[in-house]
């Protein structure tokens, strides 16, 4: 007689059963869901089984008998269909901002979403060589703490670094502290950033989450600043995440580059018909060196055409250069 104990378990070791080793190519005969039951010290009847997975099934599990196999059964579907748990590995194995063991942890975790044969599907589904990944593990607490201060509205502080040639973290300030008023967190350039007010400062300015240590809530409350902040908004006018004055730029350039700017500046935007080859468009934008650099790889398919500001400075920029090589 199976113990008392067993006798509750019953019904979660079969679910587990089920959900674990079966799928529509791999259902499980009754008498493998007894012999399987028996290892774990659980002695049932067929009937107790049917029963169970009657249950089971009124719970929402979608177990289907197919009667073209032995009379087996198997766990038709899930919460996740293996693509979108693929999508989702994906996303996991290639973000440089989570570190490997990380990776690892969560991976493991979507594999037991699947079934034990999937989940091999899985694995060779991820794999992508020589990935660069993070090395600060405490970048998952940071973003949320971070999170849970925006949604409090509270100030936070951290220690920030950078890493020297001899691979060293180093803290710019003596006591190595920031209070920040955040706004909100953006992930640009498979990095995590937190936007927002720098206590003592104006304007906006951005830090690297992978790059804080000691993220702490505090008590006081963020600076008025930053409650109607646009996150959307915001984003459309940095490149590579870097602060600078905000220009109305004009830009004329070729319409094989129209996907391109559609890509960058979302479909909104208003391209300009100018002759049979050409469009116009005028942009927003906060100037810096990675926008410039956005304009030069385009070569003669684009020209500024304004302010003049910004023409002169892209001159310097490319007389520099040439003057090195």
């Amino acid at each position: 007689m199976q113990a008392p104990q067993s006798k509750k378990s019953k019904l979660i070791y079969l679910m587990r059963i089920l959900l674990t080793e079966t799928d529509e190519g791999h259902p499980i005969k009754m008498e493998d869901i007894l012999s399987r039951l028996e290892e774990e010290g659980i002695f049932v009847e067929r009937k107790t089984i049917y029963d169970d997975i009657k249950i089971l099934q009124d719970f929402g599990i979608d177990i289907v008998l197919d009667k073209k196999k032995s009379f087996s059964y198997y766990v038709a579907t899930r919460d996740f269909e293996l693509p979108e748990l693929k999508l989702l590995a994906d996303a996991v194995q290639s973000s440089k901002f989570i570190t490997k063991k990380k990776t690892q942890q969560l991976i493991n975790k979507l594999e037991g979403l699947v079934s034990k044969h999937d989940a091999g599907k899985l694995r060779r589904q991820i794999h992508i060589q020589n990935r660069i990944k993070n090395m600060n593990e405490s970048i998952y607490y940071n973003v949320d703490s971070l999170h849970e201060a925006i949604s409090e509205g509270k100030k936070v502080s951290f220690k920030y670094f950078y890493y020297n040639i001899y691979k060293e973290q180093v803290f710019p300030r003596d006591d190595g502290e920031y209070i920040v008023s955040p706004a909100a967190l953006s992930w640009s350039e498979e990095n995590y950033y937190l936007i927002g007010i720098l206590d003592g400062h104006e304007g906006l300015r951005h830090f690297r989450v992978d790059r804080m240590k000691s993220v702490k809530i505090l008590d006081e409350l963020r600076d008025s600043g930053v409650k109607d902040f646009n996150l959307t908004e915001y984003i459309k006018k940095m490149f590579g995440m870097f602060n600078g004055e905000e220009l109305t730029v004009k830009l004329r350039m070729h319409n094989r580059l129209a996907h391109t700017v559609i890509d960058r500046f979302g479909r909104d935007i208003i391209l300009i018909p100018d002759g049979d080859n050409h469009f116009i468009i005028n942009i927003v934008v906060a100037i810096s060196t990675v926008f410039s650099a956005w304009i030069f790889q385009f070569g003669d398919k684009c020209e500024v055409l304004s302010p003049q500001s910004f023409k002169d400075d892209l001159k310097k920029q490319a007389e520099a250069f040439l003057s090195r090589l």
